[in-house]
């Protein structure tokens, strides 16, 4: 029976191999392993049977066969018997050779099932193979195929039958004509010579330890001759590439004698192939093989054949190639091996071809022999260390090479030799030269797109790859350490070395470091005669310049500080302390930023500081005229790099500073008189900066200098004109003088101010002006050249600055101040009005700062003069750049700051109100210009001025500040202007004249006052675009004013006002307009009895204009009437033309002013909301079948009304008053709205529009009613209800006849969340609707209703039993909407007041069983609504109410679990976990038979296509577990099944059956039924998990349980599965076939 079985599985799973789907193959063949796994002797007795009855079983099904019996031979070749080996080697031999034709797949399986069973019965193996490789007939490809694996996979098993092989094979190579066969032969010898080569080389665990070589010699030597003298020369590319690769191996086994005799054909035969084919790897393998045989047994031969070797070798090396192809790099590797092979025995001869190449012109040739070179230097290292200076010398053409990939393989040459002591000889140090000098290679000389003939990648780059070995050998390589030290501090100071600095310094730093450990307190650097190496000061000097650029090159300031640290012994004796704590904190700061965030003066200062400290540590005069003689050396090294020599030059001027000699203090700053460059800006802004540092320790000394060299012919243009600069040009002269001034200005700075103060006319601004403006035959000429205008301003400023900073800067009395302000605003003057290019306006201005503090005062004309000409030269600029233009931005904004700073200090010289007159009317024009800018920069030098006033006023005595009012007129308007600045600007500027007013009232500086205050928290409100909060925020800045505003100044201020109506800027107009009326209702007693008036006249022009002081004087008539006729008026607006313009909503909306006025009109709209039906039914067509429903205009017009009315922020109190009746009328409103469209002239109305093409506010009624809706309750103080429906899209929802309910519920929600007081009185209202004759109402009120029950506030509120009364009572209502959303409020007792439930148990029972067992939905969706609500109660009602019905639910439930309907599986199943929670682990026998037919059915729908359904299986099977009294199945469902957790389904289904098998076998035939049932279940998920569930519980189950499985009942269904459509179900079933052999 065993045996039938097995056999009878198998089939069926042999049968659906010819399945189409390749995963359900993959599953056949995996389940043939699987039962292989169990019954490996009959599975394979099923296969072989099966293959061979099946003789026409297409070849791919074959494979997948034999695949799977190789599996089962190789899992389990241990407990094959002979005679099932016997046949399953006869069966793979057959199917090898069936065909003659090769068919790989199909083959190399069978092979494969031969080569496995050869493992262990390697005897009947050969038997058979060799049973069909018979002497005289040719074997089939795949018999020879077969024992070539054998030789591999057997090595000790089949090598004693090699001779024989082998001797049977020689005759049959002459015999081969298919090229094919050829290939298969020669792929056989190659295995064959390996596996012999493997059993020589472990004899010592070899089975036969006598084999020797010579067993196989003769008949290698013969296949060898048929392949070399033959196949070798066939025109098949295969067959040579198989040759070759066989003859490697061969030459190993051939005898020595033969070897040796063949070598002068093998050789070059060999080396042919190279010319035959483009992939070579094969070639140059096999040939490192031969030339290994060839050298092992001593050959002559190779010194022969030695250059045609090195030739062909060579040219494969040098081959154009694609660096990144797999077969390539393994070429060069084995052709590598070669070169090694033959640097070993033959290392002169290869020497001697090698390096006379480094001399051709060919690219390739000389990078190929660097890399060979590169190579036999690391890998015959003995060979090669009697030729290094053979090597060395041979070097010097490649490091003239140009050529970058020349370059690469140098430096790779370098690093080798490095390595194998090539350095420490002669010659080594050109070599260490060349690297360094790649170092310095600038990163833009490298190749920037590399192509396919080209290697030059970033991370191989010449440069990448010197700095790399550079490093490397510094500290790697020990006996580097005396070649590089102290070499390296040789290309410290050369300029072309520069970009090397980096890896230069790095490598040093180490080396210095090293030998510091050797010798503690020794010299780094002995120099004993050695001139090339750099003084320290040159070291000093090179280090500290290249800091000041701290981040190019890779970061070599901090390299050169931390070598400047290493070597501050040899630097001087007296440093080591100081610096030991001083580079640390440059290092740091460094560390802190970046390129871009650091700054540059800043770090400067701090190299500045760190080079004086170092000076006056040293504190020796010889020392620190070195450093500078050898600062001033070095100056012209920096040509190329303005940056570091300005910074050089500041060093200088630092030791300049230092030095005690004043002779070579002068004679220095001579020399860099004579010598500098002054066209370069950088180097005229330096040399400055070098005498303004000099000139704090010698001032004396650095006049005299200037003045020497200014009275020299240098600034004379007549003939002869210079002396040391005749060849210079007028040009070149100007910058001479601009680089003078900028020196006059900079020692000003720096000078001392005790003795700058007598200098200053005499030394300095005169040589200044003399030095600017020239005289040619007794004429003052003045230059245009800017760069000396921008020095002159520049230095004009440092040096007034100076003064002014002085201590006796105040009195000062400047001679010269008239002319220099002139000529200050003769550049101002000059410098383009509508751009902003150089910073002389602003340093002009900053200059004219500085001097008007000074003496004497300026003449009134000449102030209003140089105001007047700032102003315009600044005002009228541009708006402000981009932001993505830093300088020119910051230009910008320093040059406003110059100018705030020039107007305070002149209104400083005149603090009165004239004085701050004098500066607005200057401001004026600006302040009212039409483009933007202007207003807002000239609104904000108003604030700042006034804000300047204000904090330095002076009050000596009460005085009127008689301009307040015009003042104020002036900038209050501005505060609506367009442009949000100016509006801000605009409140400071009023702020500040308040208070200034309050000064001139006698309050003191410090006093605060209130309402002032008020302004700075209205700016918030002139930020928003919005015009209505713009406007009332004018308003409220009006009532301050006229708070704070003296009576005599109103009249004033009013006029301003006025004139201001007729402003270009339309908002600053209405903002006029906006005052104006705020201050006569503040302040205008005495216009009072012109309103009336000014209301009417508004009004009749209301439809003529839309300036907005105009609709508000119609709002306060309609207001005043209203007052007196509310009914008319109400009746009168409610007549108006729907839908409403905006000035009808405007009027609207002023009822509202007044609370008492507002009850009246809300009163009166609800009633006519309320009177007049919402619509009419009417048939648009005659033949339509549904007649439409038309709104009704009064309640319509009404319901817009009542919007307009609650939307007015006053209406607050009225709303409140009304709002139960306003709610529950509006919410009926929206219900029976639904769908309702506008009234026919309406429609009509807005076709026109729309076909005319006007603009219409379109009138829908529902949205009407929504937006009154949330009026009201917005204006009820409940605008929270309205953000939370917003945010829930509540309102949305609302409008929609299929969202209705929802929005309703949320509405009701978010009523009961934040509007719980309101409750009572809106529930009152809403049970007087359940008789409404609209269906719709009805539904509206009970959704609102049943919501209200989920919150616990009807508890609170001692609401919940009328509540439950009134919805039990509509239980019975005639629409299945209506009783669906009673179960659903009665189910929400349990969340809003679960403590409730129990109390209200039976009576909350009954409703839901009622509503499961309701027969007149014919939708079942009240029986849905009954599911989910006792889902929610089961938990909290009483056990006993629950027992009485736990059978009758769970089996009315059954059939839904299903339900093709997703709600009704989630539901009925979730309800299912209930029922099961509820128990808590105790129920009874009846209900378990119930939890138990559940089982199958969950655990299937895990599988389920939706989500909710497969959540609701999740939580059901976990409440399943305590009431199957398993604990350890109740873990399971625990720990796989928890919510939000991944589910890996066949881990979790194995788990399961195995506790369900062991625990419950008795459950076996019932589980297995109900799979079944789901075999044919209409999804395929769960479909492909019944076999699955079946497979899983058969795998488990005890062998005495297997009697309850209908065994041919089960085959069938699977069988049937396995011709499923869904190939994941077919692949499924195979899968279980597999497991049943457990009833085997």
């Amino acid at each position: 029976m065993s045996e039938t079985y097995v056999k009878r599985l198998s089939t069926i799973l042999l049968d659906a191999i010819t399945d189409k789907d390749p995963r359900v193959q993959e599953q056949v063949c995996g389940a043939l392993c699987t039962l292989g796994e169990s019954q490996p002797a009959e599975v394979l007795s099923a296969c072989e049977e099966h293959l061979r009855l099946h003789e026409k079983l297409a070849h791919p099904y074959r494979t997948m066969v034999l695949r799977a019996m190789e599996t089962v031979v190789s899992n389990h070749i241990g407990e094959l018997d002979k005679d099932m080996a016997r046949a399953i080697i006869l069966l793979a031999s057959n199917e090898m050779t069936k065909v003659k034709e090769l068919v790989s797949d199909w083959q190399q399986a069978a092979s494969s099932v031969l080569v496995a069973v050869g493992r262990r019965f390697i005897s009947s193996v050969m038997e058979e193979l060799l049973s069909k490789f018979q002497p005289g007939l040719l074997p089939h490809p795949c018999t020879v195929h077969t024992l070539a694996s054998l030789s591999i996979s057997n090595v000790f098993g089949m090598v004693p039958f090699l001779t024989s092989i082998l001797s049977t094979m020689l005759p049959m190579l002459g015999a081969a004509k298919h090229d094919s066969m050829k290939v298969v032969f020669c792929c056989a010898l190659q295995r064959f010579s390996e596996s012999t080569l493997e059993y020589l080389a472990n004899l010592d665990q070899a089975p036969d330890p006598t084999v020797r070589k010579d067993a196989f010699a003769s008949d290698i030597f013969g296949a060898y001759d048929i392949l070399f003298h033959q196949w070798l020369q066939s025109r098949e590319a295969k067959l040579r590439l198989a040759v070759v690769e066989a003859l490697g191996p061969m030459s190993h086994l051939l005898p020595s004698e033969k070897l040796e005799e063949q070598l002068p054909k093998l050789l070059p035969g060999v080396l042919t192939l190279y010319k035959k084919h483009a992939e070579t790897v094969h070639v140059s393998k096999s040939l490192g093989q031969i030339l290994e045989a060839a050298v092992s047994l001593g050959s002559r031969t190779l010194d022969i054949q030695l250059d045609s070797l090195l030739a062909a070798l060579h040219a494969q090396i040098c081959v154009p190639v694609e660096s990144s192809s797999p077969l390539v790099t393994s070429n060069r590797k084995e052709v590598l091996r070669c070169f090694t092979v033959l640097a070993c025995c033959s290392p002169d001869r290869l020497l001697a071809f090698l390096l006379p190449k480094l001399d051709t012109s060919n690219e390739r040739t000389r990078v190929g022999t660097l890399q060979v070179l590169r190579h036999v230097i690391n890998a015959a290292a003995t060979q090669m260390a009697v030729k290094k200076p053979f090597i060395l010398s041979s070097m010097k053409l490649p490091l003239l090479d140009t050529n970058n990939k020349v370059k690469r393989a140098v430096v790779q040459v370098v690093s080798a030799m490095a390595h194998h002591g090539y350095l420490e000889q002669p010659g080594g140090k050109a070599m260490v030269e060349y690297v360094v000098q790649q170092c310095a290679l600038p990163p833009e000389a490298e190749p920037q797109k590399p192509g396919a003939d080209s290697e030059a990648l970033a991370a191989d780059s010449v440069r990448a790859i010197s700095v790399s070995t550079l490093y490397l050998v510094s500290t790697t390589v020990d006996r580097m350490g005396e070649v590089l030290w102290p070499y390296l501090l040789e290309f410290l100071v050369p300029v072309r070395f520069t970009g090397a600095l980096s890896p230069l310094c790095r490598s040093l730093v180490h080396l210095a470091q090293k030998r510091q450990e050797a010798g503690a307190h020794a010299p780094l650097i002995q120099y004993n005669g050695n001139v090339h190496l750099p003084s320290p000061y040159a070291i000093t000097t090179r280090l500290l310049a290249v800091s000041s650029n701290p981040y190019v090159g890779d970061g070599r300031g901090a390299a050169s500080l931390r070598l400047l640290s290493v070597l501050h012994q040899d630097i001087h004796p007296a440093l080591g302390q100081r610096w030991a704590t001083a580079i640390p904190l440059l290092l740091e700061h460094l560390d802190e930023y970046s390129e871009e965030t650091l700054s540059q003066k800043e770090w400067e200062e701090k190299l500045l500081m760190f080079l004086r400290d170092s000076l006056a540590v040293v504190s020796d005069n010889t020392w620190v005229c070195q450093l500078t003689l050898e600062m001033c050396k070095q100056l012209p090294n920096y040509n190329g790099t303005p940056l570091e020599k300005n910074f050089l030059y500041k060093c200088v001027g630092t030791t300049l500073g230092a030095a005690s000699s004043k002779e070579a203090v002068r004679k220095h700053l001579q020399e860099l008189l004579e010598t500098a460059r002054y066209q370069e800006e950088r180097e005229r802004e330096g040399l400055a900066c070098c005498f303004g540092i000099c000139a704090t320790s010698h001032l004396d000394d650095t006049l005299a200098q200037l003045e020497d060299f200014v009275k020299s012919d240098v600034l004379r243009k007549s003939a002869g004109i210079f002396n040391i600069f005749k060849d210079r040009s007028e040009s070149e002269a100007d910058k001479v003088r601009s680089a003078l001034i900028l020196c006059y200005g900079h020692v000003a700075a720096r000078a001392p101010c005790e003795l700058l103060l007598a200098r200053v006319e005499a030394d300095v601004f005169r040589n200044m002006s003399q030095c600017f403006s020239t005289k040619v035959l007794g004429i003052k000429v003045e230059t245009k050249d800017p760069a000396l205008r921008l020095s002159l301003v520049q230095s004009v400023c440092m040096a007034t600055q100076a003064v002014c900073s002085s201590a006796h800067g105040g009195s000062f009395h400047l001679s010269r101040k008239a002319e220099l302000v002139a000529q200050m605003v003769e550049f101002i003057k000059a410098e383009p009005p509508d751009s902003l290019r150089t910073p002389i306006r602003r340093k002009a201005m900053l200059a004219c700062t500085y001097l008007v503090t000074l003496e004497p005062a300026l003449e009134e004309q000449v102030q209003a003069d140089l105001i007047h000409s700032c102003l315009h030269s600044v005002m009228a600029m541009l708006p402000e750049p981009e932001e993505g233009d830093s300088h020119q931005e910051s230009l910008y904004l320093d040059t406003m700051q110059a100018l705030k700073d020039l107007l305070t200090s002149l209104l400083q010289r005149n603090m009165t109100p004239q004085g701050l007159q004098v500066m607005v009317e200057h401001l004026s024009p600006w302040i009212k210009s039409p483009r933007g800018h202007e207003r807002v920069r000239a609104l904000g030098l108003s604030a700042c001025l006034l804000q300047f006033f204000l904090e330095h006023l002076q009050i000596s005595a009460l005085v009127p500040f008689h301009n307040l009012g015009l003042l104020v007129g002036l900038f209050s308007p501005r505060c609506a202007d367009l442009w949000p600045a100016t509006r801000r600007e605009a409140v400071s500027c009023v702020h500040s004249l308040l208070y200034l007013q309050l000064g001139y009232e006698g309050f003191s500086r410090d006093y605060r006052d209130d309402v002032a205050e008020q302004l700075l928290s209205l700016k918030d409100g002139l930020a928003h675009p919005d015009p209505t909060i713009l406007f009332h925020t004018c308003h409220s800045i009006a009532q301050i004013i006229a708070k704070r505003l003296p009576p005599d100044q109103l009249i004033s201020l009013l006029l301003t006002l006025f004139e201001g109506l007729g402003d270009p800027d339309k908002n600053c107009s209405r903002a006029a307009t906006v005052m104006i009326n705020c201050l006569l209702k503040e302040r205008g007693n005495m216009l009072q009895e012109k309103v009336p008036e000014i209301v009417s006249v508004l009004r009749s022009k209301l439809q003529e204009t839309r300036e907005e002081h105009v609709l508000q004087a119609a709002q306060h008539s309609v207001f005043v009437l209203a007052t007196h006729h509310c009914a008319a008026v109400v009746s009168s607006l409610l007549g108006s033309p729907l839908p409403f313009d905006s000035h009808t909503c405007t009027l609207w909306r002023a009822l509202a002013l007044e609370p008492g006025l507002a009850a009246q009109v809300l009163g009166l709209l609800l009633e006519k909301i309320s009177r007049d039906v919402p619509f009419k039914e009417s048939r648009a067509f005659l033949l339509s079948s549904t007649p439409d429903r038309v709104a009704t205009l009064l309640p319509l017009a009404a319901t817009c009304a009542l919007h307009e009315v609650a939307s007015a922020p006053a209406s607050g109190p009225a709303v409140l008053e009304l709002c139960p009746q306003l709610f529950v009328a509006l919410l009926l409103r929206v219900s029976c709205t639904m769908g309702v469209h506008p009234p026919r002239h309406l429609q009509a109305k807005e076709r026109r529009n729309a076909s005319s093409g006007l603009a219409s506010r379109s009138l829908e009624p529902c949205s009407s009613a929504v937006d009154a809706l949330q009026a009201v309750l917005v204006r009820g103080g409940n605008e929270d209800v309205v953000q939370h429906m917003e945010l829930d899209g509540g309102w949305q929802l609302l409008k929609t006849s299929a969202g209705h309910e929802e929005g309703v519920t949320r509405l009701a929600s978010a009523m009961a969340k934040f509007a719980g007081p309101r409750l009572p009185m809106v529930m009152k209202v809403l049970f007087a609707t359940q008789s409404s004759v609209y269906e719709v109402q009805r539904v509206t009120s009970t959704a609102f209703l049943a919501e209200l029950l989920s919150s616990n506030v009807v508890n609170d509120l001692m609401l919940l039993e009328s509540l439950l009364d009134n919805l039990t009572a509509r239980q019975k209502d005639t629409s299945a909407r209506v009783r669906r959303l009673v179960l659903r409020g009665l189910a929400n007792v349990a969340s809003g007041s679960p403590e409730k439930v129990q109390t209200h148990g039976p009576q909350l029972l009954t409703a839901m069983i009622s509503g499961l067992d309701d027969g007149d939905d014919p939708h079942s969706l009240v029986a849905l609504e009954a599911m989910v609500g006792l889902a929610r109660l089961l938990d909290l009602v009483d056990t006993w109410d629950l027992r009485t019905v736990l059978l009758h639910i769970a089996v009315r439930i059954r059939p839904f679990f299903d339900s093709e309907r997703m709600e009704f599986r989630s539901a009925s199943i979730r309800l299912f976990g209930h029922l099961n929670k509820a128990c808590r682990g105790d129920c009874e026998d009846v209900f378990l038979e119930q939890v138990v037919g559940g089982l199958a059915p969950l655990l299937l729908h895990l599988q389920d296509p939706q989500a909710p359904v497969v959540a609701a299986c999740r939580f059901a099977l976990c409440m399943c577990g305590p009431n199957l009294e398993c604990e350890e199945l109740a873990a399971v469902f625990q720990k796989h099944l928890q919510e939000g957790h991944g589910l890996h389904f066949g881990e979790f289904l194995n788990t399961t059956c195995k506790h369900l098998m062991r625990h419950f076998p008795d459950l076996l035939g019932r589980l297995l039924s109900t799979s079944l049932f789901y075999f044919k279940s209409s999804w395929e998920d769960v479909r492909a998990a019944a076999p699955m569930l079946t497979g899983f519980l058969v795998l488990h189950v005890e062998a005495e349980q297997l009697p309850q499985v209908d065994l041919e009942q089960l085959l069938a269904a699977l069988q049937l599965l396995l011709k499923d459509p869904a190939p994941e179900v077919r692949a499924k079933a195979a899968e279980t076939l597999g497991r049943l052999v457990k009833f085997a």
